[in-house]
């Protein structure tokens, strides 16, 4: 039997699997001012419920980065206030009496959609978080790429534009346009601008607050033909379709899986992307990519973390 830790900054969840998938799973809220000693024997109290007196085979630690997988320490994560220094497989190996390996969140999602998901079956893929950020995970000829220092991966950095939303501090950037956070500042960009030509956009909130506009509110009046909404999302998808046309150019993947908001909205940013992927990318690698969404949907956290324990 395989044992799986999702740790995350609002929740963390355990799981068994038996290398097929999903067996049991439970979650934790994180809690805010929780020590991380605090949480993991929260952890591995449910983890011993769900185990049952069985012993797991192996364990897989997914979690958000900075973190070292090769010491299996996670290394002050943003959204996990404390967790500095965190042993987090040592602690676990001591516990249960098993080897436990782990991965950043982007690296064990890639695993996950590749052994389980849409990925399945593919030697050369490249999984895209595009959800809250821009993250991505590597499967490179059969095995994960994490690079020298877990640093592989960061395809959010990429640098689209010298203006635009930004992401992760830097302006114009991949996960700037693509992202939760991109979507929703540009969705408020366009109101502002269609404001001033004295269009109020069918998303635009009623008490003019722009921090309510979100990615779904906007895909919502994308959906009922608002021709602002819709320019929002033509936008995201062009810049989509340039940002992935540098990673086909580059690393001649045979699919790109894209997760949370291409999953939900697909249809409102795939027009544009794949007109841009056609006019950027090499024709030649470009026949052989295809993209995907992703198919494991909200479990891709539990999934993620029993691919840990398979790496």
């Amino acid at each position: 039997m395989l044992l799986g830790f999702d740790i995350g900054g609002t929740k963390c969840g355990v799981v068994t699997g038996d290398g097929k998938g999903i067996l049991r799973a439970e979650k934790i809220p994180t809690g805010r001012g929780r020590r991380p000693e605090e949480i993991l024997a929260e952890l591995s109290s449910l983890a011993d419920r769900l185990l049952d007196g069985e012993r797991p085979e192996a364990i897989g630690v997914s979690c958000g980065g900075p973190l070292d997988s090769v010491r299996g320490v996670i290394l002050s994560p943003p959204n996990l206030p404390g967790w500095d220094e965190v042993p987090v497989t040592a602690i676990l190996e001591n516990r249960f009496g098993a080897p436990a390996k782990l991965q950043n969140d982007a690296n064990a999602s890639a695993l996950a959609e590749w052994r389980y998901g849409a990925g399945k079956g593919t030697r050369n893929m490249i999984f895209l978080t595009f959800g809250t950020g821009l993250g991505a995970g590597l499967i490179l000829d059969g095995r994960l790429y994490a690079g020298t220092n877990d640093m592989a991966g960061e395809a959010g950095h990429i640098s689209l534009s010298e203006f635009g939303p930004a992401g992760y501090g830097k302006a114009g950037s991949f996960e700037g346009f693509c992202s939760g956070g991109g979507l929703a500042q540009l969705g408020r960009t366009c109101a502002e601008e269609a404001l001033g030509n004295g269009i109020r956009p069918a998303y635009y909130p009623a008490d003019g607050d722009l921090r309510a506009i979100t990615a779904k509110s906007v895909a919502e009046a994308a959906r009922a033909g608002d021709e602002t909404a819709k320019r929002v999302y033509d936008l995201c998808g062009s810049m989509l379709g340039r940002g992935l046309a540098v990673l086909v150019d580059l690393l001649n993947p045979e699919m790109i899986v894209l997760g949370s908001i291409f999953a939900r909205s697909g249809d409102l940013l795939r027009p544009r992307m794949e007109e841009e992927l056609k006019k950027r990318a090499l024709a030649r690698s470009l026949a052989v990519c295809r993209v995907e969404p992703a198919k494991l949907g909200d479990a891709i956290g539990d999934y993620a973390a029993l691919a840990a324990a398979e790496a």
